[in-house]
């Protein structure tokens, strides 16, 4: 294979990198905001929602009706967008940079490594500007009555907890949640649609479309459960941790740890599993189909690592 044009990947190509990457996050955990509704209730009140997922959605709609699995909508598509605007767009930039540097052969050789650290470095900027809006989230979930839309959410919470407690309480476990996930989630996406090709005897540059979209979407499904495994425990104490009162009035940290003693490492591993690899394997897959579909509908394509000639 002929090396690659690096000229193509301008600020235009990151532009459009990061809208497509906001709108297939946006998109996707909008549509999936009645699951994760569920879930997130599932692991604040495991007592109550104690009869799985379908239990769940049962018990929801039986108290509060259906426009409860609503709840947090806005706040879920907003800071989605802008997480994925800046996740998506930061994965291409920090890749595409690290080949540059390193040079096509020896980024081969690194990929995973490169997955791995671009994913990273994206998600942490990306976090910065979704943490706020998760708190909105889960107070809106974990409370209906709280504010009746989401500059309300964040207008309560600034004036009763301040800024870094209302709005970062829930950083660390963000941190802890998403980093690892994005990082499995590019690697495990990249190396698996790799290998599907391989299967094939083709690359992404000799197939259609519709091939191209196929493999991102089965690709995405393992990603999004391996991703989902990885990062449950730190989810669950994200939802408790901006729940009202949970772990006492401390620092952010020994709150954590009381959260971590009260609910138990078992629990905090698996209380929601079920519906968050469901939830996140539908989702990761979706994301990578529209994110390709996206792209492809702007003129551009994202960059494929492969061997040089």
């Amino acid at each position: 294979m002929s090396p690659t044009d690096f000229s193509k990947f301008d600020l235009t190509y990151y532009t459009k990198s990061a809208l497509a990457g906001g709108i297939c996050c946006g998109l996707t955990h909008g549509a999936v905001c009645p699951v994760d509704v569920v879930k997130t209730r599932i692991q604040l009140d495991p007592v109550k929602y104690n009869s799985g997922m379908v239990g769940g959605f049962r018990t929801v709609i039986a108290e509060e009706g259906v426009a409860a699995l609503s709840t947090g909508l806005g706040a879920t598509a907003v800071g989605y967008f802008i997480q994925g605007w800046f996740k998506f767009g930061g994965v291409e930039f920090f890749k595409i940079q690290a080949v540059k540097a390193m040079g096509e052969k020896k980024a081969w050789d690194s990929r995973t490594s490169i997955y791995l650290g671009a994913a990273a470095g994206a998600e942490f900027i990306a976090d910065v500007f979704l943490c706020p809006l998760e708190a909105c989230r889960i107070r809106s979930v974990s409370d209906p009555t709280y504010a009746s839309s989401l500059p309300g959410v964040a207008a309560r919470l600034i004036k009763e907890e301040g800024v870094v407690r209302g709005f970062y309480s829930g950083f660390g476990p963000i941190l802890f949640k998403q980093i690892p996930y994005t990082m499995a989630k590019f690697a495990v996406q990249g190396r698996v649609a790799e290998a599907i090709y391989d299967s094939m005897g083709s690359s992404a540059a000799q197939c259609g479309a519709v091939t191209n979209t196929g493999v991102s979407l089965s690709s995405g499904v393992v990603a999004g459960v391996v991703s989902a495994i990885i990062s449950h425990p730190a989810d669950t104490l994200l939802s408790k941790v901006n729940k009202a009162g949970a772990g006492g009035d401390g620092s952010i940290p020994s709150r954590m740890m009381n959260i971590t003693k009260e609910t138990g490492v078992v629990k905090l591993c698996t209380q929601g599993l079920g519906a968050r690899c469901v939830m996140i394997g539908t989702l990761t897959a979706l994301q990578f189909g529209i994110f390709d579909t996206v792209m492809r509908s702007l003129g551009a394509e994202k960059y494929h690592f492969h061997a040089p000639a």
